[in-house]
């Protein structure tokens, strides 16, 4: 019997976060705390914009953007955020969303697996992501939830169940 496997990615739909852009945006403009404070988010290149007269106003769209993101199943560890940045008379903070498990990342997750995971598990990287093979299923399955009660500092998915 040929051997069962998964892979480990990090990826966010573009669409569904361009989604809770848009849905922030419009609860920006027509919310009565926002009026007249300049607060405004948009795509800027690659990047997230949020500007906004005041520190506080700034982190509050922030805020607004996040609650979207985590209603549409967008894990906030994808979003990288800065500090809110002076610029003239307005407040800037740029944000990115991450995808991809670098290097690193994918080597401490296959450690894991090879140290705390069940016997005959393989786990290889493959560019930015991370697959996992056994001969069982169960063994895949327990891999998982292993994976799953751990906090990464990046957002997992298993996809390729096979």
């Amino acid at each position: 019997m040929a051997d069962s496997s998964f892979d480990i990615v990090s990826k966010v739909e573009r669409q569904e976060v361009d989604n809770a852009l848009n849905q922030a945006g419009k609860e920006i403009s027509q919310r009565y705390d926002f009026k007249g404070v300049g607060a405004s988010i948009a795509w800027s290149g690659e990047r997230i914009e949020i500007k906004a007269n005041s520190e506080e106003r700034a982190n509050a769209v922030l805020d607004v953007f996040q609650t979207k993101l985590v209603k549409r199943g967008i894990s906030l560890k994808a979003l990288d955020s800065g500090e809110p940045q002076a610029s003239g008379k307005e407040y800037k903070i740029f944000s990115s969303v991450k995808e991809g498990i670098s290097q690193e990342d994918a080597k401490k997750v296959a450690k894991i697996i090879r140290d705390e995971g069940p016997k005959g598990v393989k786990a290889q990287v493959q560019g930015d992501e991370l697959r996992v093979s056994a001969k069982s299923r169960d063994a895949l399955q327990e891999v998982i939830a292993l994976l799953k009660g751990r906090d990464f500092d990046f957002a997992l998915q298993f996809v390729n169940y096979r």
